[in-house]
């Protein structure tokens, strides 16, 4: 059987002169496929050389790492693959506590960190009996480059099957304990190879990729597209608008998530002529505002294709590329939906009972597919939870599929809010007071109440200019909704706390607003 490490089927990908520049970065460096093929090896080789549990049972010997967006970090990732190892990346946000938890649950045999951080990661590593701790630096430096400078430039990427274990992701744990969600070679090949059918990927593509690379959008999905497509990326280590805005002539596919659209449609050099070689712009990992969504296609000309997908599973629908006989029906991009499920991918809306709900009724969504996780790293009682008996995984959001097809995302069943025996959706709430004049945005939370149980409390963002009254905004809820849906307190606040995928955190909300009824 041929190997079917991810690895292998990205380097088989690379086109056939390798001299052609694969990485071009905002601070103007220039990276070959060559280079990338070279580096990965050096850096394998590296890996290969310590003394580490060898792979057992399909499980092989782990690499964590919290280091900066750089390409050297793209190119760890890149290795760790081709020398078989599961990769784990940390968000660069995780604090000592955090790490401790994630070194101390996946044990892994190496971690790599920036060298600032080298003094109390290593501390935690070396007492969670890590035997290998490097450092790795945004500017080219650090200890792991060293060594592996020293390797040769040449390594067959080690054998591995599908259902072999290729990353552990961390889910952001809003509500207790982070879960490792174990994803296989399979797993992200599978979604990546449908991926470049499904968004019509071509020949000269170019992809100008700004997002964080310790999450799915941007280390799997982004990477894994341009590079099965042998396609150059335009490297910006941090999101600024104005520099992603002067690199649109020269690209032709964006992917990123809502607050960056936002952040560009403020910049006035956004036009219809600097957007115009464009092909493809992607939005993911957190919801679009419908406003945002018609803003951009006025001032751009172009349609944002929003997705929708999980740490566990990848990508699961899409809004459609192009109208298209294979996809039947699927030829318009709708604002609000997040489309239809993927060539292969298995979606289903069930009740509370399990039972399925007719079309447009809400319930929870539960999927299936070669991109679904095969469970949570260590932790076998939460895997047969969160699955069902015939083996579909209940993702934990809530939503609605219509009579064509399309998906919309209502909430997550965390953020559900039973009010006086009656079920609360946040989303809908949020989306008639994001109409509101003034109203930039909006956030429902569920906090406790003596008599209701729970109740709602509104969070709102006036736009720049605009003065809001939380007692107006109530009254006109109260002439557009039913009774028990309306938020007993609402508060004007600057911003919404969100993470670093732009998502916003309501559990701090929660946390913020938890004694209101009940001190």
């Amino acid at each position: 059987m041929a190997n079917q490490n991810l690895f292998a089927a990205l380097r088989a990908a690379f086109p056939a002169d390798l001299d052609g520049t694969a990485i071009e970065t905002d601070s103007g460096l220039h990276y070959s496929w060559h280079d990338l093929d070279r580096a990965t090896a050096m850096v394998a080789n590296l890996l290969q050389s310590l003394d580490v549990p060898k792979a057992r049972d399909g499980v092989p010997p782990r690499i964590a790492v919290q280091v900066e967006k750089s390409v050297e970090a793209m190119i760890l990732y890149l290795a760790a693959l081709r020398a078989g190892f599961a990769f784990l990346p940390l968000n660069t946000a995780y604090q000592s506590g955090e790490i401790e938890y994630f070194i101390g649950n996946a044990s892994p045999a190496v971690v790599v960190c920036s060298g600032r951080n080298f003094p109390w990661v290593s501390q935690i590593a070396f007492k969670a009996g890590t035997r290998h701790v490097f450092t790795l630096n945004e500017d080219r430096t650090g200890s792991l480059l060293e060594r592996a400078a020293h390797h040769s430039d040449r390594q067959q990427p080690a054998e591995r099957k599908a259902g072999e274990l290729a990353a552990i992701l961390y889910t952001s744990g809003t509500t207790g304990r982070s879960k490792g969600a174990m994803l296989s070679h399979g797993n992200l090949l599978s979604n990546a190879v449908m991926l470049k059918d499904y968004w019509g990927w071509q020949p000269g593509d170019v992809l100008i990729h700004a997002l964080p690379i310790f999450h799915v959008h941007g280390l799997f999905v982004a990477i894994h597209g341009a590079l099965l497509n042998g396609s150059k990326m335009l490297w910006h280590a941090r999101f600024d608008p104005k520099k992603v805005i002067a690199d649109l002539p020269r690209a032709t596919v964006f992917m990123g998530v809502p607050t960056l659209y936002v952040r560009m449609l403020a910049e006035p050099a956004l036009t219809r002529q600097q957007a115009a070689h464009m092909r493809l712009f992607i939005s993911g990992s957190a919801p679009l505002l419908i406003e945002t969504f018609n803003d951009w296609r006025e001032r751009t000309g172009h349609t944002i294709l929003e997705r929708y997908g999980m740490s566990e599973t990848i990508m699961l629908t899409s809004n459609p590329y192009r109208a298209d006989v294979r996809y039947e029906n699927q030829s318009e991009r709708r604002g609000g939906t997040v489309g239809f499920p993927l060539p292969g991918v298995g979606v289903r809306v069930r009740g509370d009972d399990g039972a399925a709900v007719p079309a447009g009724e809400i319930g929870g969504i539960q999927v299936s597919g070669p991109n679904v996780f095969s469970g949570y790293w260590q932790m076998p009682e939460k895997t047969k939870e969160e699955f069902t008996a015939d083996g579909w995984f209940k993702t934990g959001d809530v939503g609605q599929q219509d009579a064509r097809g399309y998906v919309t995302i209502v909430g997550r069943s965390k953020d559900l809010i039973i009010s006086g025996g009656y079920n609360v959706y946040p989303a809908e709430i949020e989306g008639v007071l994001n109409d509101m004049p003034g109203v930039a945005e909006s956030a429902i939370v569920g906090v406790p109440h003596p008599d209701f149980g729970e109740v709602g409390v509104a969070v709102v963002i006036p736009r720049p200019g605009a003065t809001l009254e939380p007692e107006r905004l109530i009254d006109e809820l109260k002439a557009r909704l039913a009774n028990f849906k309306i938020p007993k307190r609402c508060f004007i606040a600057a911003e919404l706390p969100r993470n670093t995928m732009g998502k916003v955190q309501k559990n701090l909300l929660r946390d913020q607003y938890q004694d209101l009824f009940t001190a």
